[in-house]
């Protein structure tokens, strides 16, 4: 029975789950613990309420991301929020797309389809996705939303070619569906620069993911309903001190779907991402109560996918 144990631990992998919960020693590039990203800024609109917010209430946003896609965002909305992240130093994660539930493939559709996700169907829709980060790239984004393998491959083998900027940040998304340390360290290796993980894995879990890779984790400490709405705020001490470095998400329970987006639904986004960031001022001060100390990071801090300003 020892002989699956031995084989993963001879590949310097954990045998298990690790629920002796050993502390991380490894940091964001400024030797903080952990960051705060706020989600689903779909807009402008959106990311200026999100500031105006987090300022009143003294609460530091490092990241923001975006779930409709770059393709519903005109060349000008896309420039006023990278000039809104540039202004102040907050990475800007806007979702490449079209994804299948959008591209009028009918199997991701189905009830059975659903496995599929919100990758992309057929090469065609690859070179749509691709269309689309050069798109942004080409306007200032220096962080993009993968949610498929072969994407994240493609973009791994043009970072390589200098024909994507190298220090663009590849995130994978929540709906990748990522499960596993194994399965994740892969994706690692085909180009992921930081990775969301489900968001009720426990500390243990989390504890052997961080043993198997060196990238930040994203977990949503407050969990929308379709990823099983878990508000984790009391874990935020066990979760940081295995888990840095870490992106603290804050998602919104009972909240509306808004993807995708539009002007129809920007005052419920705007509505929806202030509240964001007063979960997180909730989140930050029962975590100033527990008695550990962990420290973050400074606007525009190293690491971050500041946007570019074209001139």
């Amino acid at each position: 029975m020892n002989q699956a144990s031995d084989f993963l631990i001879s590949l310097g992998l954990p045998a298990g789950d690790r629920y002796d919960l050993p502390a991380s020693t490894l940091r964001f590039p400024d030797g903080a613990h952990y960051r705060i990203e706020i989600p689903s800024v779909e807009g402008p609109g959106v990311f200026a309420a999100v500031i105006d917010e987090a300022q009143k209430r003294g609460v530091t946003v490092h990241r923001v991301s975006q779930g409709s896609g770059m393709m519903l965002q005109t060349d000008a909305e896309i420039r006023q929020m990278a000039q809104l992240g540039f202004e102040h130093g907050i990475e800007v994660c806007l979702f490449v797309g079209p994804r299948a539930p959008w591209e009028g493939a009918a199997q991701a559709l189905t009830p059975n389809g659903q496995l599929f996700g919100w990758r992309h169907m057929g090469m065609d829709q690859l070179r749509y996705a691709l269309d689309d980060i050069f798109r942004g790239i080409n306007l200032g984004i220096r962080s993009i939303l993968v949610a498929d393998e072969g994407l994240t491959w493609l973009v791994g083998q043009a970072r390589q070619k200098r024909l994507l900027p190298p220090d663009l940040i590849v995130k994978a998304s929540a709906l990748m569906g990522a499960a596993n340390p194994v399965g994740i360290r892969m994706l690692v290796e085909a180009g992921i620069d930081t990775v969301n993980v489900a968001s009720d894995s426990s500390p243990a879990r989390l504890a052997a993911l961080r043993q198997v890779i060196d990238i930040p984790i994203d977990l949503y400490v407050e969990a929308p309903d379709g990823l099983g709405g878990f508000i984790r705020y009391y874990e935020l001490p066990n979760i940081i001190r295995v888990s840095a470095p870490i992106h603290l998400k804050f998602g919104l329970r009972n909240a509306a779907n808004i993807y995708p987006s539009g002007l129809h639904l920007d005052n419920v986004a705007q509505a929806q991402g202030r509240e964001k960031v007063r979960r997180a001022a909730i989140a930050l001060e029962l975590m100033a109560k527990s008695g550990e100390t962990f420290q973050t990071s400074k606007p525009g801090a190293a690491g971050l996918g500041i946007p570019v300003i074209q001139s």
